[in-house]
């Protein structure tokens, strides 16, 4: 039996303290039982009670499960917190309720989604798929279909095709850099080119790595591994790296107890062999950096890349001023300014920032995410091309002929593409944004802290200072897969004739 420490609930308490949790699940396989944890924050450790109540185990009428517990006189008019609980230590997400004097309350709530059944709202929750575990294997198991917007990818996306942008300064960048490695780095960092590798990796600063790691490189090592950084990445990318990187030296300065932060923390490997017409890539892995870049030919797939930064700004010391994501800020905020309240209106989904809300982070590989949000085709031509300069921001990172392809490739699909907007009432307070089209998806969020805010008091919700991006490629090409696949049968079909 999953659940262990069962709390019994109260008999000498007041009937009319109420509340009645009905629980629809959609995407969650249940195989034993599930339970609400509720407790009275703040959560201290080793001190507060965490109560445990069993829901029956056949559903409702509605298909729904559902669960009435009798709370204390004692906690009328205090918060409670909780969540729901199911079999394999599957966790829910944090919410939370005031309970109300004399009165019968009601959550009627979606596993995964906040606002009811309708599961419109779903905060980002972030996974931890260990290499080599079962979860690993589930999850590489199940066929690859990239983030799509209902499980089915949109076909004939990304034909091969010549750009016209040689990636011959690429290739033999990253060949000269390979070449310096010792025989035993470069066993720890090359791989096949369809290799699993590409999916395992993660931002915490503590995830097991594979790869050699700039830390451990010598002088002219860590030169070449710039030199194919620049290369592949344009002025703007290679120096927003350089910054990301900057900052986790600064960060290691505040929270000098963990030793796993730092500016050299970050890891290569490399899929396939560097090559003018086979397919082949590599990959930078650390804390709030990743970069998976695919190469098949001229042409260049960077997705998925993430890039984050807590604090975003370096107060002290001979990197004082460094600032990281000020114009993605600055720019999406100043999109949304540009709608009109009807507009902003359809633009955003959900008026609380109390949550991360990024839903294609670490493991997300076959992430369903529903179009939302306001379509382009209902801007006027200034805002089009605002949102297209905001797009540009990111796309912009990759060298810069293959940012021009790429931004052919959203402009082709502005019609198709989508902006959702999550913000409180404060204009000034912490903001999500997400940019939808079939050939691209980019999150901005602005995230809750994890070390730099008061450990003596309940971590506080998002703020300005520990923001995470992501840039996908919907519809299945993230790590160059739909090429590498249109590739591979069309190798096949040559060897079969």
């Amino acid at each position: 039996m999953l659940f262990t420490n069962v709390y019994a609930q109260q008999n000498s308490v007041n009937k009319e303290h109420k509340v009645t949790f009905k629980l629809k699940i959609t995407e969650q396989t249940i195989t034993d039982s599930i339970a609400i944890i509720w407790f009275i924050p703040p959560y201290l450790e080793k001190k507060t009670v965490i109560h445990h109540s069993l829901f029956p185990k056949s559903l409702n009428t509605n298909g729904l499960y559902e669960q009435t517990i009798t709370f204390p006189d004692s906690l009328t008019g205090k918060t409670v917190t909780y969540y729901y609980e199911a079999a394999q230590y599957e966790y829910d997400l944090k919410r939370s309720l005031v309970l109300e004097e004399n009165k019968v309350q009601q959550k009627i709530e979606t596993w995964g989604y906040y606002e009811g059944l309708e599961g419109k709202v779903k905060p980002g929750r972030m996974l931890f798929v260990e290499p080599n575990s079962r979860e690993e294997k589930k999850m590489f198991a199940e066929p690859y279909t990239g983030i799509t917007a209902d499980g089915k990818p949109i076909e004939d996306l990304y034909p091969i095709k010549k750009t016209g942008f040689s990636t011959v300064p690429i290739k033999n960048a990253v060949s000269a850099f390979i070449a310096s490695l010792t025989e035993e780095q470069k066993s720890l960092s090359t791989f096949p080119i369809a290799s699993n590798e590409w999916r395992r990796w993660h931002n915490i600063e503590d995830w097991s790595r594979a790869g050699v790691c700039f830390e451990d490189l010598n002088t002219l090592q860590k030169e070449l591994a710039f030199v194919f950084l620049k290369e592949s990445l344009s002025t703007q990318g290679l120096q927003k790296a350089k910054n990301i990187m900057t900052m986790e030296v600064y960060l290691a300065t505040l929270a000098p107890e963990n030793k796993d932060l730092g500016g050299e923390k970050y890891w290569f490997t490399f899929m396939g062999i560097p090559s003018d017409t086979q397919p082949w890539g590599w990959q930078m892995e650390g804390h709030h950096l990743i970069i998976n870049y695919f190469v098949l030919g001229d042409q260049v797939v960077m997705t998925p890349t993430f890039m984050g930064s807590e604090p975003n700004l370096v107060e002290t010391g001979e990197n004082k001023g460094v600032r990281t994501f000020e114009m993605e800020e600055k720019k999406g905020f100043d999109f949304y300014l540009s709608l009109n309240s009807t507009q902003k209106e359809k633009a955003t989904i959900f008026n609380k920032k109390e949550y991360d809300f990024n839903q294609t982070e670490a493991f997300r590989d076959n992430q369903i995410v529903p179009t939302t949000g306001i379509s382009a085709k209902k801007l006027s031509k200034a805002q089009q091309a605002m949102l297209l300069d905001l797009i540009a921001e990111y796309v912009n990172n990759v060298r810069d002929g293959q940012a021009k392809i790429k931004m052919a490739e959203v402009n082709k699909y502005l019609n198709q593409t989508h902006f959702t907007w999550i913000q409180g009432s404060d204009t000034n307070s912490p903001f999500y944004y997400r940019i939808h089209s079939p050939v691209i998806l980019i999150e901005f969020d602005h995230q809750t802290p994890i070390f730099l805010y008061d450990h003596s008091k309940p971590r506080p919700g998002p703020v300005k200072s520990h923001i995470h991006t992501v840039v996908r490629s919907p519809n299945g090409n993230d790590y160059g897969k739909d090429l590498l696949k249109a590739h591979l049968e069309k190798e096949h079909k040559q060897e079969k004739n």
